[in-house]
């Protein structure tokens, strides 16, 4: 008996270190280009592991939602999910709206994202959030120890 418990415990533990294993976690990613986001989240929905968002999702970070099933998205409490138009550097090296990147930006989002957005004035310049109960009510929760996060940390 005390042979069978021990491998059904060894079975557990080895599936608990499998499955923490194909987890991405998001905490502090502030965006970038959103062809490097596309690129990248395209390999991440082929690779079939689950993402975290634990923290700040900013701007091309978020284009996450659309690219991978909503069931293998979850968010924590500290989930923060940040939205505004795309741009890019114009005359004097100021930033301009950049109304077609900011379409294809909107169209990437899944439709309960782009409703969430368009009851909120649309992708604008000023960045807007997405965090608590609003986010909950979208995203299953994860329920995840501080110290047993997964070891892949997605940052800029």
């Amino acid at each position: 008996m005390r042979i069978v418990t021990g491998l059904l415990a060894a079975g557990l533990l080895l599936a608990g270190i499998v499955s923490s294993q194909a987890m991405v976690r998001i905490t502090d990613d502030r965006g970038g280009r959103i062809g490097t986001y596309v690129e990248k989240y395209r390999d991440l929905r082929s690779s079939g592991e689950q993402v975290v968002i634990d923290g700040l999702c900013a701007s091309a970070c978020t284009i996450v939602l659309g690219a991978l099933p909503p069931e293998r998205i979850c968010v924590t409490s500290k989930a923060n999910l940040g939205f505004h138009a795309a741009w890019d550097f114009g005359p004097n090296g100021r930033s301009i709206t950049n109304p077609e990147a900011t379409q294809l930006l909107y169209s990437l989002y899944p439709g309960n994202i782009r409703r969430w957005i368009s009851q909120r004035g649309g992708l604008q310049p000023r960045m807007i959030f997405l965090r608590g109960r609003a986010l909950t009510s979208m995203y299953k929760p994860c329920f995840l120890d501080a110290q047993a996060q997964a070891p892949r940390t997605h940052r800029r």
